[in-house]
Formats: C-alpha cells, structure tokens, sequence
C-alpha cells in the first residue's frame, strides 16, 4: 500500500506506527500542548525520530462530552501544521476528522491519508436530511483525491447498554437498514463482534459505491467508540477474530483511552503500559497499523515482538 511517497509492505509481519499529534486544547490526553504550531512541529519532529511511520493530526477532540468546533476552526488549526510538517519532514501525514470539509482542505494541504472515526458513515446516524441513507460527503472527498482511508467503526448505540431502549435501537435499525430485531440483538453486549463486522462491511459497502478502490481500505475497529467498557475488552480479545473477517489492513487506535483507564483505574498520562499491551495484541492479531501517543516505548515493544516472531 502507497501511502503519500512511501511504501507500506502489507504481506509481513511488520507493524507500523502511527504518531498522534493533537493541535487542540482539549484532548482527553494531551489537551493544548501542541496547538500552537512550533510545538506541533517539534513533537512531530520528535515522534518522527523515535520510529513513527506517520503522522496523525487532529483539530478537534473526540473524547467523551467534547465540544465541536467550526469547520473553518478546525481547517485553520489543522492546514497550517498539515502544510509545516509536509514542508519540514518526508513522512506521510493522515488527517484526523469526521468533516468532509476539513479533509478536503487538508488534503489539499497535503495530507496523504483519511482517517475517519464515523467509517463514512457519518450522514448515516447524524443527518435526517440524507433520506437515501447511503450518501457520503467523506467518501467523495477521498475518492476525489484518491488516498488510502482509515474507516473505523462507530454507530449510535452509545457507550451505555442502559440507554439502549426501544427509541435508540429503533432509530439505530432505520439508520442502518436492518430490522428491528436484528438491531436488538446487535445492541446486546455479548453481539459486539457481530456488530462490528456488520458496521464496517457497511462502511467498506459505502467505500465501493462512492468508487474508492479495494487497495486504499483501512479497518479499524473502533476502541472508545459507540461501546461499552465490556464491548471495548471483547474488540480488543477479538482483534484477531475480525481481523480474519476482513481482507484488509487492519488499525488499531486504543492508545490512553477509557478503556485502559477503567481497566487499571488510571488517568490518562498513566496508561502507556497498557497501550504497550494493546499495541501487542494488535500484531500478534495480525494488524498492521497502531495509532499512539509514545511512539518510542511502543516502537521498542514491536520491535521485540517482531525480532521473537522471526526466530
């Protein structure tokens, strides 16, 4: 897989690592240490030195309870470091956002690779206007510019089994065109892996229709995202299990998140020990991309793993 100028060998056992650089003030792990742009450019320079493959920038915080902001906010915040980091460095930049807009700026910029945490299917759970249920606004950005996307699962069940009532799973069934007792039993704990299969097949299914080839999908089954503590420990044991599912490079973003905070009862800047684990997890899955805020340790790790694999 080419992803900007660089070559990403998908046959070996190799993991690449994705270094996250938030330019926001309010990330759920290292809120406003990089929004202004010479810090940005220094972590970047930084996380490029300690082994990262690419480069993940974010404008807006997707933690729990975030506050959105503009379009032209989040182009403004994330163009400027988009276009530094691609002047400054050669590695390949991704660009963090559900927004259509922003992406098509920032690949205009000069980012190399889409990562989106609705899977293209953001107008399917957020806009009752889009009757037809399959339009993307996403999709026809990459398409258009034609880079490798990270599609990620997310829906809109939530991260609480209690709130699942009747309301939300039927609105869930019309959103995503499955019948109301399907959508009952994949709001079941227990369903998860079911639920996520069926989410991303979707998203892949979005992808075709809007015409991004087969060759420019990424899966990422979605840690944090529209799942409970007990779903997101049943992704991260099941990575292999959907990993197998699916012809395609696999991604795994679980770096600091909730999950991990709730398993150990951490804060976020005291969970890189359990990231190691995930990123762990996720090679001997077979995944090719982990997305992560210590590149160093995490690189060190799948270097280890990597060398034990090849004896």
């Amino acid at each position: 897989m080419k992803i900007g100028n660089k070559e990403f060998d998908m046959t070996n056992n190799h993991v690449y690592v994705m270094g996250i650089l938030n330019v926001t003030p309010d990330s759920f792990s290292d809120g406003g240490k990089y929004s202004d742009p010479d810090k940005a450019l220094r972590h970047a320079q930084q996380m490029i030195e300690e082994g990262a493959d690419i480069i993940d920038i974010g404008g807006e915080s997707t933690r729990p309870y975030f506050i959105p902001v503009s379009i032209q906010e989040e182009i403004a915040r994330v163009t400027a470091v988009v276009e530094m980091v691609k002047k400054r460095f050669d590695v390949p930049v991704s660009v963090d956002t559900y927004k259509p807009e922003v992406m098509a700026a920032c690949l205009e910029a000069g980012a190399d690779l889409a990562n989106d945490i609705w899977g293209l299917r953001h107008e399917v759970f957020n806009d009752k206007t889009n009757t037809e249920g399959r339009t993307s606004k996403m999709a026809e950005v990459v398409a258009r510019f034609d880079v490798p996307v990270v599609i990620m699962h997310n829906d809109s069940l939530g991260r609480s089994a209690e709130d699942r009532n009747e309301e939300l799973i039927r609105s869930y069934a019309e959103s995503t065109g499955v019948s109301f007792e399907r959508a009952k039993e994949q709001a079941q704990e227990e369903n998860i892996i079911m639920r996520v299969f069926s989410g991303l097949q979707d998203s892949v299914s979005i992808a075709k229709e809007h015409g991004i080839a087969e060759d420019k999908l990424i899966l990422d089954p979605g840690i944090g995202f529209a799942k409970t503590q007990k779903e997101n420990l049943m992704v991260l044991k099941g990575m292999k299990e959907i990993g197998e599912f699916f012809e395609y490079p696999m991604f795994l973003g679980a770096s600091r998140k909730s999950v991990i905070g709730n398993a150990l009862d951490l804060p976020a800047e005291e969970r890189e020990e359990g990231t190691i684990v995930t990123s762990i997890l996720a090679a001997e899955a077979g995944y090719k991309f982990v997305r992560v805020h210590d590149v160093k340790k995490n690189v060190r790790a799948l270097r280890m793993i990597e060398t034990i694999s090849q004896v």
